[in-house]
């Protein structure tokens, strides 16, 4: 076994947090459909399928270095939403503990000179700074077009996914 139960536990608890990342930003995309806002929607859904992305990763690893895969529980996600604000605002807030939380996994690999579970870590630092950025920036474009211009935030998410998908063609 190439991990200790620490980290495993660690882990573990993080696949939770992914999982339960998924499921709210799932409930926030859904919400967005349902309003016929549906870039909000479309970001909302790939945020979802990104998170759960993440925690296979993490289940993935645990499985690789011998360890033992525990899910915990996970908490419902809130549905109800007043504003677009509100929502960006919850994903933005829900970012920030994600990213402490991988911070105390690099600090516990660290303390342990568990190297291999600090390199496999990198890749989620990075992606962490990635994501708070985007929101961080969403929100700022949300609050400018306030809730009587929320075209404007959807032309905004077009506009970036189509030059996403154009730099992919290249």
């Amino acid at each position: 076994m190439l991990i200790s139960k620490k980290i495993n536990d660690a882990i573990n608890e993080q696949i939770g947090i992914e999982f339960g990342a998924s499921l709210q930003y799932l409930a926030m995309a859904a919400h967005f459909a349902a309003e016929g806002l549906t870039e909000l929607a479309a970001h909302f859904y790939r945020q979802a399928e990104e998170e759960r992305d993440h925690a296979m990763r993490f289940v993935q690893y645990v499985v690789d270095v011998g360890g033992r895969v525990e899910i915990p529980a996970i908490t419902a996600p809130k549905c109800s939403f007043k504003s677009v604000e509100e929502v960006v605002k919850l994903s933005l807030d829900g970012e920030k503990p994600v990213t402490g939380h991988i911070n105390v996994l690099v600090e516990l690999a660290i303390k342990s000179s568990d190297h291999i579970t600090q390199n496999f870590l990198s890749w989620f630092i990075r992606e962490q700074l990635e994501e708070v950025s985007r929101m961080e920036s969403l929100l700022k474009t949300v609050q400018r077009a306030g809730e009587t211009n929320l075209l404007y935030v959807e032309e905004h998410l077009a506009r970036q996914r189509n030059h996403k998908a154009a730099a992919a063609a290249e």
